[in-house]
Protein backbone atom coordinates (compact mmCIF):
# COMPACT_ATOMS: atom_id res chain seq x y z
CA UNK A 1 0.00 0.00 0.00
CA UNK A 2 2.65 2.11 0.43
CA UNK A 3 4.57 1.32 -2.59
CA UNK A 4 1.23 2.34 -4.17
CA UNK A 5 1.04 5.55 -3.06
CA UNK A 6 4.75 6.57 -3.38
CA UNK A 7 4.29 5.36 -7.07
CA UNK A 8 1.17 7.86 -7.43
CA UNK A 9 2.92 10.59 -6.22
CA UNK A 10 6.24 10.15 -8.84
CA UNK A 11 3.38 9.84 -11.89
CA UNK A 12 1.40 12.85 -10.33
CA UNK A 13 4.79 14.73 -10.29
CA UNK A 14 5.88 13.82 -13.32
CA UNK A 15 2.29 14.84 -15.25
CA UNK A 16 2.66 18.01 -13.33
CA UNK A 17 6.22 18.82 -15.32
CA UNK A 18 5.35 18.01 -18.74
CA UNK A 19 1.71 19.72 -19.02
CA UNK A 20 2.61 23.56 -19.97
CA UNK A 21 0.31 26.17 -18.35
CA UNK A 22 -2.41 27.41 -21.15
CA UNK A 23 -3.23 30.94 -20.82
CA UNK A 24 -6.06 32.85 -22.93
CA UNK A 25 -4.83 35.03 -25.72
CA UNK A 26 -6.92 38.58 -26.58
CA UNK A 27 -8.23 37.78 -29.99
CA UNK A 28 -6.46 39.99 -32.91
CA UNK A 29 -8.79 42.65 -34.41
CA UNK A 30 -10.35 41.89 -37.88
CA UNK A 31 -8.76 44.71 -38.99
CA UNK A 32 -5.68 46.02 -38.02
CA UNK A 33 -4.96 48.67 -40.48
CA UNK A 34 -8.35 50.65 -39.14
CA UNK A 35 -9.35 51.96 -36.05
CA UNK A 36 -12.56 51.07 -34.74
CA UNK A 37 -15.33 53.74 -33.14
CA UNK A 38 -14.33 52.63 -29.99
CA UNK A 39 -10.49 51.82 -30.16
CA UNK A 40 -8.45 54.56 -28.97
CA UNK A 41 -6.45 57.19 -31.19
CA UNK A 42 -2.90 55.80 -32.27
CA UNK A 43 -0.46 57.71 -30.27
CA UNK A 44 1.15 60.83 -32.14
CA UNK A 45 4.45 60.77 -33.18
CA UNK A 46 7.11 62.88 -31.55
CA UNK A 47 8.04 65.73 -33.36
CA UNK A 48 11.46 66.20 -32.49
CA UNK A 49 13.46 68.33 -30.01
CA UNK A 50 13.54 71.93 -30.94
CA UNK A 51 15.97 73.37 -32.41
CA UNK A 52 18.45 75.67 -29.80
CA UNK A 53 18.55 79.05 -29.82
CA UNK A 54 22.17 80.35 -30.60
CA UNK A 55 23.70 83.54 -28.86
CA UNK A 56 26.02 85.92 -30.16
CA UNK A 57 25.69 88.92 -28.07
CA UNK A 58 28.41 92.08 -27.73
CA UNK A 59 28.50 93.41 -23.52
CA UNK A 60 30.37 93.38 -20.42
CA UNK A 61 30.74 90.16 -18.10
CA UNK A 62 30.17 90.94 -14.38
CA UNK A 63 30.72 88.88 -11.66
CA UNK A 64 28.03 89.11 -8.94
CA UNK A 65 27.88 87.31 -5.27
CA UNK A 66 24.91 84.64 -5.27
CA UNK A 67 24.10 84.42 -1.87
CA UNK A 68 25.79 86.04 1.71
CA UNK A 69 27.80 82.99 2.52
CA UNK A 70 29.66 83.45 -1.00
CA UNK A 71 30.36 86.84 -0.01
CA UNK A 72 31.33 86.35 3.42
CA UNK A 73 33.90 84.07 2.28
CA UNK A 74 34.99 85.98 -0.51
CA UNK A 75 35.65 88.58 2.11
CA UNK A 76 37.75 86.51 3.95
CA UNK A 77 39.44 85.43 1.37
CA UNK A 78 40.41 88.66 0.40
CA UNK A 79 41.53 89.28 3.65
CA UNK A 80 44.16 86.50 3.96
CA UNK A 81 45.55 88.81 0.20
CA UNK A 82 47.68 91.47 -0.39
CA UNK A 83 45.32 94.24 -1.55
CA UNK A 84 47.41 97.14 0.21
CA UNK A 85 46.88 100.15 -2.10
CA UNK A 86 44.32 98.47 -4.43
CA UNK A 87 40.73 100.12 -5.21
CA UNK A 88 38.00 97.72 -4.39
CA UNK A 89 37.44 96.75 -7.76
CA UNK A 90 41.71 95.62 -8.34
CA UNK A 91 41.17 93.79 -5.13
CA UNK A 92 38.33 91.82 -6.51
CA UNK A 93 40.50 91.03 -10.02
CA UNK A 94 43.24 90.46 -8.13
CA UNK A 95 41.75 87.35 -5.40
CA UNK A 96 40.24 86.04 -8.35
CA UNK A 97 43.29 85.63 -10.43
CA UNK A 98 45.00 83.57 -7.75
CA UNK A 99 44.60 79.76 -8.58
CA UNK A 100 44.31 79.41 -5.09
CA UNK A 101 40.82 80.81 -5.14
CA UNK A 102 39.50 79.19 -7.86
CA UNK A 103 36.86 77.69 -5.83
CA UNK A 104 35.41 81.06 -5.26
CA UNK A 105 35.10 81.77 -8.69
CA UNK A 106 32.99 78.63 -9.29
CA UNK A 107 30.70 80.03 -6.75
CA UNK A 108 29.81 83.63 -8.63
CA UNK A 109 26.93 84.26 -10.29
CA UNK A 110 28.53 85.55 -14.24
CA UNK A 111 26.43 88.13 -15.94
CA UNK A 112 26.32 89.05 -18.80
CA UNK A 113 25.60 93.06 -19.55
CA UNK A 114 24.14 94.66 -22.34
CA UNK A 115 23.68 98.52 -22.83
CA UNK A 116 24.05 98.39 -18.45
CA UNK A 117 20.85 95.79 -18.14
CA UNK A 118 21.75 92.95 -17.09
CA UNK A 119 20.50 90.14 -19.64
CA UNK A 120 22.25 86.92 -19.60
CA UNK A 121 23.54 84.52 -16.70
CA UNK A 122 26.71 82.61 -18.09
CA UNK A 123 27.62 79.37 -17.83
CA UNK A 124 31.00 77.62 -19.43
CA UNK A 125 29.94 74.20 -21.55
CA UNK A 126 33.57 73.52 -20.68
CA UNK A 127 34.50 73.97 -16.49
CA UNK A 128 37.87 74.74 -18.01
CA UNK A 129 36.21 77.82 -19.84
CA UNK A 130 35.66 79.49 -16.18
CA UNK A 131 40.01 80.93 -16.65
CA UNK A 132 37.91 83.14 -19.71
CA UNK A 133 35.13 84.67 -16.75
CA UNK A 134 38.14 85.27 -14.47
CA UNK A 135 40.12 86.88 -17.80
CA UNK A 136 37.15 89.28 -18.25
CA UNK A 137 37.15 90.79 -14.70
CA UNK A 138 39.51 94.14 -15.57
CA UNK A 139 41.45 95.76 -12.98
CA UNK A 140 40.13 99.01 -14.32
CA UNK A 141 36.89 98.81 -15.44
CA UNK A 142 36.21 101.30 -18.63
CA UNK A 143 32.99 102.10 -20.92
CA UNK A 144 35.01 101.25 -23.60
CA UNK A 145 35.33 97.59 -22.31
CA UNK A 146 33.99 94.64 -24.34
CA UNK A 147 33.15 90.86 -23.89
CA UNK A 148 31.62 88.45 -26.96
CA UNK A 149 30.15 85.43 -26.13
CA UNK A 150 28.47 82.70 -28.25
CA UNK A 151 26.75 80.29 -26.92
CA UNK A 152 22.98 78.75 -26.44
CA UNK A 153 20.38 80.33 -24.57
CA UNK A 154 19.29 77.91 -21.67
CA UNK A 155 16.19 78.52 -19.54
CA UNK A 156 15.63 80.67 -17.03
CA UNK A 157 18.05 81.09 -13.94
CA UNK A 158 15.84 80.59 -10.69
CA UNK A 159 15.51 82.90 -8.47
CA UNK A 160 18.15 81.09 -5.76
CA UNK A 161 20.93 81.24 -7.99
CA UNK A 162 21.73 84.39 -8.78
CA UNK A 163 20.65 86.49 -5.69
CA UNK A 164 16.97 87.23 -7.00
CA UNK A 165 18.25 87.51 -11.06
CA UNK A 166 15.80 85.88 -13.01
CA UNK A 167 17.38 85.78 -16.83
CA UNK A 168 17.71 83.25 -19.22
CA UNK A 169 21.23 81.18 -18.41
CA UNK A 170 23.68 81.07 -21.60
CA UNK A 171 26.16 78.45 -21.98
CA UNK A 172 29.10 79.68 -23.79
CA UNK A 173 31.03 77.68 -26.20
CA UNK A 174 33.41 81.36 -26.98
CA UNK A 175 34.18 84.05 -25.09
CA UNK A 176 36.69 86.63 -25.77
CA UNK A 177 37.22 89.99 -24.43
CA UNK A 178 39.21 93.01 -25.80
CA UNK A 179 39.08 97.11 -25.25
CA UNK A 180 36.75 98.83 -28.14
CA UNK A 181 40.02 100.99 -29.15
CA UNK A 182 42.29 97.63 -29.88
CA UNK A 183 39.60 96.76 -32.28
CA UNK A 184 39.62 99.59 -34.19
CA UNK A 185 43.49 99.98 -33.95
CA UNK A 186 43.49 96.60 -35.55
CA UNK A 187 40.94 97.35 -38.84
CA UNK A 188 43.50 97.47 -41.70
CA UNK A 189 44.15 101.59 -43.01
CA UNK A 190 44.51 102.36 -46.61
CA UNK A 191 48.44 103.33 -47.26
CA UNK A 192 47.95 106.92 -48.47
CA UNK A 193 45.65 108.47 -45.25
CA UNK A 194 47.05 111.82 -43.67
CA UNK A 195 47.15 112.17 -39.85
CA UNK A 196 43.98 113.90 -39.82
CA UNK A 197 42.42 111.27 -41.71
CA UNK A 198 43.86 108.30 -39.45
CA UNK A 199 42.22 110.31 -36.77
CA UNK A 200 39.42 110.71 -38.63
CA UNK A 201 39.25 106.68 -39.64
CA UNK A 202 39.06 105.95 -35.55
CA UNK A 203 36.14 108.25 -34.97
CA UNK A 204 34.12 106.75 -37.74
CA UNK A 205 34.87 102.98 -37.19
CA UNK A 206 33.62 104.02 -33.12
CA UNK A 207 30.57 105.24 -34.77
CA UNK A 208 29.56 102.30 -36.26
CA UNK A 209 30.15 100.07 -33.50
CA UNK A 210 28.54 101.86 -31.10
CA UNK A 211 25.67 102.07 -33.45
CA UNK A 212 25.40 98.72 -33.91
CA UNK A 213 25.60 98.18 -30.36
CA UNK A 214 22.71 100.77 -29.74
CA UNK A 215 20.27 99.08 -32.18
CA UNK A 216 17.07 98.24 -30.38
CA UNK A 217 16.86 95.70 -28.36
CA UNK A 218 20.00 93.93 -29.79
CA UNK A 219 20.73 91.40 -27.27
CA UNK A 220 22.16 88.92 -29.76
CA UNK A 221 19.40 86.58 -29.66
CA UNK A 222 17.78 87.00 -32.89
CA UNK A 223 19.37 86.32 -36.43
CA UNK A 224 19.49 89.50 -37.38
CA UNK A 225 21.32 90.93 -34.48
CA UNK A 226 23.68 87.45 -34.84
CA UNK A 227 24.50 88.85 -38.46
CA UNK A 228 25.06 92.28 -37.09
CA UNK A 229 27.14 91.17 -34.47
CA UNK A 230 29.22 89.06 -36.42
CA UNK A 231 29.70 91.76 -38.65
CA UNK A 232 30.79 94.59 -35.99
CA UNK A 233 33.66 92.20 -34.18
CA UNK A 234 34.81 90.07 -37.67
CA UNK A 235 34.52 92.19 -41.06
CA UNK A 236 36.75 94.96 -41.17
CA UNK A 237 35.70 96.16 -44.55
CA UNK A 238 32.25 97.38 -43.01
CA UNK A 239 34.35 99.70 -41.33
CA UNK A 240 36.68 101.10 -44.17
CA UNK A 241 33.73 101.25 -46.68
CA UNK A 242 31.96 103.62 -43.45
CA UNK A 243 35.46 105.75 -43.68
CA UNK A 244 35.75 105.72 -47.46
CA UNK A 245 31.91 107.54 -47.63
CA UNK A 246 32.67 110.14 -45.25
CA UNK A 247 35.71 110.89 -47.05
CA UNK A 248 33.22 111.62 -50.05
CA UNK A 249 30.82 113.73 -47.76
CA UNK A 250 27.99 110.66 -47.43
CA UNK A 251 26.43 109.45 -44.52
CA UNK A 252 25.71 106.19 -43.09
CA UNK A 253 22.39 106.57 -42.91
CA UNK A 254 20.56 103.29 -42.45
CA UNK A 255 21.88 99.79 -41.36
CA UNK A 256 19.28 96.89 -42.16
CA UNK A 257 18.87 93.11 -42.34
CA UNK A 258 16.94 91.18 -44.34
CA UNK A 259 16.65 87.56 -45.69
CA UNK A 260 18.96 86.47 -48.53
CA UNK A 261 17.30 85.45 -51.83
CA UNK A 262 20.17 82.31 -51.33
CA UNK A 263 18.24 81.39 -48.32
CA UNK A 264 17.29 77.55 -48.73
CA UNK A 265 18.00 75.05 -46.07
CA UNK A 266 20.19 77.76 -44.06
CA UNK A 267 19.49 80.47 -43.08
CA UNK A 268 21.29 83.35 -44.82
CA UNK A 269 21.13 87.19 -44.09
CA UNK A 270 21.66 90.11 -46.36
CA UNK A 271 23.27 93.16 -44.02
CA UNK A 272 22.63 96.45 -45.97
CA UNK A 273 24.27 99.49 -45.36
CA UNK A 274 23.06 102.86 -46.97
CA UNK A 275 25.10 105.56 -47.69
CA UNK A 276 23.53 108.94 -48.43
CA UNK A 277 25.38 111.98 -50.29
CA UNK A 278 25.16 115.11 -47.99
CA UNK A 279 25.38 117.32 -51.16
CA UNK A 280 23.12 115.13 -53.64
CA UNK A 281 21.39 113.64 -51.62
CA UNK A 282 21.99 110.20 -53.46
CA UNK A 283 21.40 106.81 -51.61
CA UNK A 284 24.07 104.14 -52.25
CA UNK A 285 23.41 100.40 -50.66
CA UNK A 286 26.14 98.01 -50.02
CA UNK A 287 25.90 94.36 -48.60
CA UNK A 288 27.16 91.67 -47.09
CA UNK A 289 25.73 88.01 -47.10
CA UNK A 290 25.95 86.06 -43.18
CA UNK A 291 25.17 82.67 -42.88
CA UNK A 292 23.48 82.34 -39.40
CA UNK A 293 22.36 78.70 -39.18
CA UNK A 294 24.48 77.30 -36.91
CA UNK A 295 26.35 78.52 -34.00
CA UNK A 296 29.12 80.48 -35.62
CA UNK A 297 28.13 83.28 -38.03
CA UNK A 298 30.30 83.15 -41.20
CA UNK A 299 30.48 84.96 -44.60
CA UNK A 300 29.15 83.77 -47.46
CA UNK A 301 29.50 87.02 -49.60
CA UNK A 302 31.85 89.98 -49.52
CA UNK A 303 30.97 93.68 -49.34
CA UNK A 304 29.33 94.57 -52.69
CA UNK A 305 26.99 97.49 -54.17
CA UNK A 306 23.00 96.79 -53.52
CA UNK A 307 20.72 96.83 -56.18
CA UNK A 308 17.01 96.99 -54.92
CA UNK A 309 14.98 94.58 -56.99
CA UNK A 310 11.42 95.29 -58.41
Amino acid sequence: MAVDDERRAVLDHVEVAHIPEVTERPAPPANPGTVGENSPAPPAMPTGAPSPQYIYAIGQVEPRFPSLEAEKEFAQATGRADTVGLTDRQALQSVLADRANRYLARQLCWTFTIEGLETYILAPADPADLELLVDAVRPGPRPTDVDVVLGVRGPLAPPEACNGLVVPVVIFQQLWSFDRDELIDAIPRPDDLSDEEEQQFGATASEVFDRIMQMADNAGATDEHRALNYIATRYHAVYARTAEAHRAEASLTAIEVRPSRLSGTRKILDVILSYRDRGTDVTEKYFVRVDVTGLFPFLVTKLTPYYERT
